[in-house]
């Protein structure tokens, strides 16, 4: 049964035509437009509604009647190392002040938004106490391979893709400057990396790069992308899979290549989420440019069989510079080890966990 479903997933995935995913988050909310601003900020969670802004699953069925939601009350079990540290933090590095920062090192990091816990472990717990468990399994991966230093990060979604249009009618919250300050402010004097991920929306790369360009000439920020959500003319986040196109790529890589010049700062981290082939448009198209280190991360939840099936067809040969995986702590069964994921070809770069 699971060779079986396991062949029907794949052979999706590779074609493009997945089979009917169910929400990582199917239980999450969203936080509603503000009626009467022009620019939309997401600071604090406000009145909810059924939420479909998520990362979709790689599911063992082609039945959408087959998959069940995760149950939200249940509380993660992490990773753990055969023998952790007992000062985890002294098995982590600080983001390097010249030079890239892979392959050189590996980055684990924490998924999610500040403001509401459905949308990952970020939102689960306050910054302090999300520091440390971060702390906890960035050391878990330190352990498993000690010959490459390993860099805890935060993924703080910077631009949330929603149900409803908005005033601008791109889809899009933005996360307030407030909250994106905190979390950058805290990684830079914690010696973490902030990622900032963008979810498009109806809008574009090059509009929703602009709304964070100031922060990414931060050296401790970098940036990300999550195809998914960003759609075309007529659908909606969530209940359509989005995608980008290579040009698009490129275009954020251009920007992060000058930013990172112009400022005199270590090369710039760009993760592109993706968990199927037609996620990025014309991907062969895509080339390495000196000044950002481009990064495609597996995406999707399921079992440890599926998982690997997705990455090896997500991780072909072609001119991708490295490589990154995201793990579920709710929906994962098993939550695969880090020895697991280090057993993957090629080894990732870049672990995420959502």
């Amino acid at each position: 049964m699971v060779i079986a479903s396991l062949a029907v997933a794949l052979a999706a995935l590779r074609q493009g035509n997945a089979p009917p995913l169910a929400s990582s988050q199917s239980t999450s909310r969203v936080i509603e437009a503000p009626t009467a601003q022009t620019e939309q900020t997401l600071a604090a969670p406000a009145k909810s509604t059924a939420v479909p802004t998520a990362t979709a699953a790689v599911v063992e069925t082609a039945a959408a009647s087959d998959v069940t939601a995760p149950a939200a009350a249940q509380a993660p079990e992490f990773a753990q190392a055969i023998e952790p540290a007992a000062d985890a933090s002294s098995q982590l590095a600080a983001p390097p002040t010249q030079g890239p920062i892979l392959p050189e090192y590996r980055v684990v990091a924490y998924y999610g938004h500040p403001h509401d816990p459905a949308m990952g472990i970020v939102g689960e717990h306050d910054i302090d106490e999300l520091a440390a468990l971060l702390r906890e399994e960035a050391a878990n991966y330190a352990a498993a391979d000690p010959s490459r230093p390993v860099i805890p990060a935060l993924e703080i979604i910077a631009t949330v893709a929603q149900p409803v249009p908005g005033a601008d009618g791109t889809y899009i919250l933005d996360t307030s400057r407030e909250t994106l300050d905190a979390y950058i402010d805290y990684a830079g004097a914690n010696g973490m990396l902030v990622i900032l991920d963008l979810q498009i929306g109806r809008g574009t790369v090059a509009a929703e790069i602009e709304k964070v360009r100031d922060l990414l000439a931060l050296p401790n920020v970098h940036l990300a992308i999550d195809p998914e959500f960003a759609v075309a003319e007529g659908e909606i986040p969530g209940k359509y899979i989005g995608s980008v196109t290579a040009d698009s790529i490129a275009y954020a890589q251009q920007v992060l290549a000058e930013i990172s010049a112009t400022n005199g700062i270590p090369p710039k981290i760009l993760i592109v989420h993706q968990f199927r082939e037609d996620m990025v448009e014309n991907r062969e198209q895509l080339t390495s440019q000196p000044g950002v280190q481009l990064v495609i991360d597996a995406d999707g939840y399921g079992s440890p069989e599926l998982k690997q099936a997705m990455y090896d067809a997500i991780m072909p040969d072609e001119p991708i510079e490295f490589s990154g995986v995201k793990l579920f702590y709710r929906q994962d069964t098993p939550l695969m080890t880090p020895q697991e994921i280090l057993a993957l070809t090629p080894t990732p770069d870049v672990i995420i966990y959502q």
